[in-house]
């Protein structure tokens, strides 16, 4: 996990969006579900896909396409390596989230992240010691902040929330999760930086959140069914 979840991918993903524009990058590792459908499939038969999933998962990703078309109008001929980089990033994730699912039911999510974030922290500090200009690094009290929240938030909660619902949803439909983050984006750059929303980005919206909801309408079906029975 320390190598495979959060060295190589991040590594590869944020050196990437050195020269991938955001919407372009949003896209590319929107490819994240449908590695984990193509691995479930291979490594765990009883997390079954179904057609309903199979149609939410093509639905939210032509919603992702759609809210950064403008992305990909552009020439991405300079951008080949990068966008290497971060669908390598998506599957080597998907890989490793499905072979936990697999082999590591035994285990704590907070234990699951300690140890192989410890890893990774000390890896990277060490790598970006000896590759990075440190000459322009500013700790200032934002930087400081932000990089407090990422650990607290970005990290620790977003991250053990995962792998403790990794043990108890359908892996495939919580990798739909990754369709939910643009939207966010969007969102807040909207009311934090008055940021334009399109035409393209509702509709893209739309599409993504009702790709999301059939790929769980037998879910919804079946706990509706229950209360029904239950109340009878």
């Amino acid at each position: 996990m320390g190598l495979f979840t959060f060295i190589i991918p991040f590594a590869l993903i944020y050196w990437a969006e050195q020269f991938v524009p955001s919407g372009l990058a949003a896209v590319l590792f929107a490819v994240y579900p449908f590695f984990i459908t193509l691995f479930s499939y291979y490594l765990i038969r009883s997390e079954t896909s179904g057609i309903a999933k199979l149609i939410g998962i093509v639905f939210g990703f032509a919603g992702i396409l759609v809210i950064f078309y403008n992305d990909l109008s552009r020439d991405i001929s300079s951008y080949l390596l990068g966008m290497g980089g971060i669908v390598l990033g998506g599957i080597l994730q998907a890989c490793i989230a499905v072979l936990i699912k697999k082999y590591g039911q035994h285990l704590n999510p907070l234990t699951m992240n300690l140890v192989p974030m410890i890893i990774a922290g000390v890896s990277l500090f060490i790598l970006g010691f000896f590759l990075e200009d440190s000459t322009s690094l500013n700790f200032n009290t934002e930087a400081v902040l932000s990089i407090i929240y990422l650990a607290l938030f970005g990290s620790i909660v977003t991250f053990t929330s995962y792998f403790w619902l990794l043990k108890r949803v359908n892996i495939i439909l919580l990798s739909l999760t990754s369709f939910i983050t643009p939207i966010v984006a969007l969102i807040l750059g909207w009311l934090v930086y008055n940021e334009h929303l399109t035409s393209n980005h509702f509709w893209g919206s739309v599409m993504v959140l009702a790709g999301l909801l059939w790929a769980n309408l037998g879910g919804i079906l079946r706990l509706k069914n229950k209360r029904i029975i239950k109340t009878v």
